[in-house]
Order: structure tokens, then sequence, then C-alpha cells
């Protein structure tokens, strides 16, 4: 680990950027050019005491966890994050099949989708980054580590994710998914991590079990959803995956109908989630 490298690497980069960049509200005027570093530590998931002394050259080492929350707070390019992965004594990220490094135009994209909940997805359906919106209908997804990572192997090992959706719609949300995995397995028959989620869903879930054994597959492109939050009740929202230029990356936008019902609780939403992101 370069510590001292690392540090001005990252003070280098975050002078680079500017609140309007990362989706931030602009704010008082700052006296120095570049995001604060308590913003990249929000933006990162992490606390402002441990970024402050990554930049100082006096933390721990990081983790790769850490160093992935950086890069899409940093928005780096690909080399960057290499780059970064290097200093901090890591060895850099595969770039092949299942590299799931965000590129910081789609990052700009999400962040400028202010009044829609929208995210990006890997193709084994692990949310990369997410937008606030996305935060206030769905919960925030990306903390979770190991096989959790993935929504499917959530889906069908355990109830909180299945809890927010009507009952009547889980098994049409099953088909679906396990259709889009069998796709991508198809499509990268050789990755070690597809093939191991298989397994232990194959393992863990005899409802996986007996959709997978039925050979259907389908990438998921467009759905109708409906999502049932706590605060502001049954959403009922078009699900559209949006071309990238990444096949194993997806760019998720859920929009309402004009009009609807939907329209008007997904502007309360919004404004329920300004208040709790600032608060």
């Amino acid at each position: 680990m370069e510590r001292n490298e690392l540090a001005d690497f990252l003070r280098r980069r975050r002078a680079l950027l500017r609140p309007e960049n990362v989706g931030l509200p602009a704010g008082a005027r700052r006296r120095t050019p570049g995001l604060r570093r308590c913003e990249v530590a929000q933006l990162a998931g992490m606390s402002a005491d441990y970024y402050a002394r990554l930049e100082q050259g006096r933390g721990p080492q990081p983790s790769v966890a850490l160093l992935t929350a950086l890069v899409r707070a940093l928005r780096l390019a690909i080399d960057e994050r290499d780059h970064l992965f290097r200093l901090a004594g890591h060895h850099a990220p595969p770039r092949a099949g299942g590299d799931e490094h965000v590129s910081r135009g789609l990052l700009r994209l999400l962040d400028g989708l202010e009044g829609l909940p929208a995210l990006v997805a890997s193709d084994l359906n692990v949310v990369l980054a997410q937008n606030p919106m996305a935060d206030a209908l769905l919960g925030e997804h990306t903390r979770f580590r190991g096989l959790a990572r993935s929504c499917t192997y959530r889906w069908f090992t355990g109830p909180d994710l299945r809890g927010r959706y009507p009952a009547e719609d889980h098994e049409h949300e099953s088909r679906a998914q396990v259709d889009d995995l069998r796709a991508t397995l198809a499509a990268r028959p050789a990755d070690p991590a597809a093939a191991l989620l298989v397994e232990a869903l194959r393992g863990e879930s005899a409802e996986f079990a007996v959709l997978w054994d039925r050979h259907d597959v389908a990438v998921r492109r467009s759905d109708r959803k409906r999502i049932l939050h706590p605060a502001v009740g049954l959403v009922e929202l078009d699900f559209d995956v949006l071309a990238t230029d990444r096949q194993d990356q997806r760019l998720i936008v859920f929009s309402p109908a004009p009009g609807t019902a939907a329209a008007s609780r997904l502007e309360l939403l919004a404004v329920l989630g300004r208040k709790q992101f600032t608060s």
C-alpha cells in the first residue's frame, strides 16, 4: 500500500468533481474546488473520519468493498480504478465479463434521473449503483456482501425482498428472475460467479430448483412492477431496461403512467426521500 500516493490521488480526483457532477446540491459558496471530504464519504457510504485519514496518508488499508465504493463516489474511469486498487495494495479487478465497474457517463445519467427511481445492475441482478429515488422506493441494495449481493439470491432465500411485492405477484417475479439468470449463464457459461450463484440457489431453494429445471430462458427487458411501500402504499410502475455499452450491466428505470395514482405517490415519495436524505 502506497499511502502517500493514494492520499494524493484521492485529493486530486476529489478536486475535479463538482456537486452537480454527482447529484448533490451546490450549497453555500465553496472556498476550495471540488467536493468536500464529507461529501465523498457520504457518496461512498463510509465515515468522514475514515475517508479523511485516507487522504492524510494515515489510514489502514481499505478493503476491496471500500475501494469499489470510492470508485463510484469519485466517478473514476476504468484505468483510474485500476490505479486506485494498486495504490491501495490490491490487484486490479478483472475487466472480462462480470466486471462491476460503472462508467462515469452512466453514473451521470443515473444522477440526472432525479424524479424517477433508477439503478444500475449486473446481469446477475447485483445492484451496482442507485439514485436517491431508488433508495426511497426500494431500499438501499448496495450494502450486501457475498451471494446476498444478488437480488435474485435474496428473493429465493429470504422474506425481506418479497415483502416489497404483493403476494399474487410472487410467482411471476420468480419466473422472470430465473429465466433471466438462465440467459446470463448461457451468455457466460465459464463465469464462476454465475455458476456459483446457480449452484447455491439450487441447493437452498426448492422453488428455484423446480423453475431452473424447466429450462425457460428470457432476457428481461421490460415488465410491470407493483411495489408495496410502507409510507405511500402500492405503487404500480413500468420497469424498463435501457441499453448500455456493457452487455453485463443494465440501466433500469421505474416510471409511472402519467396522471395515475402511482405518479402522485411517486411525487410524494420524492418529497419524503428528500427529507430523509437531508435530515
